[in-house]
């Protein structure tokens, strides 16, 4: 157990997620980004008031909506939420929302849970046993 835990403080951490969509709708972009949010907070048992804020990028290929909606319409009102388009790299896997969420936790780092859904499973096998 790390000393944070030990101790019952707090620290700063950095939690990464991504899904792929099938396509470029925008209730299919806000269906599974909020899903995405939802897994990530869940997984790492936190709630809203442990945030500090969440990034949102996509892929250059997704222009529907902005995945901060999503974040907005599951009640993250008062979180920082920021949206971002990645590079457009030719070999990039296509209709990826990735998220970066900073936030407060008593896990150590190696405790803090990753997660990656639907095709996004490819971009970290090392993360989701899909080696």
């Amino acid at each position: 157990m790390a000393a944070n835990e030990e101790a019952g403080t707090v620290a700063v951490r950095a939690i990464r997620g991504a899904t792929q969509l099938e396509a470029d709708e925008r209730e299919h972009l806000l269906e599974r980004s909020a899903e995405l949010v939802r897994a990530v907070l869940e997984a790492n048992d936190l709630g809203a008031e442990d945030l500090i804020s969440i990034l949102f990028t996509v892929t250059p290929d997704l222009h529907s909506e902005f995945p901060a909606v999503a974040g907005r319409q599951i009640g993250l009102t008062d979180v920082p939420l920021m949206c971002m388009q990645e590079i457009d790299v030719p070999h990039a896997l296509p209709r990826v929302v990735r998220m970066m969420v900073h936030a407060e936790s008593p896990r150590s780092r190696e405790k803090i849970q990753h997660v990656y859904l639907h095709g996004a499973v490819s971009l970290r096998p090392d993360l989701t046993g899909a080696q």
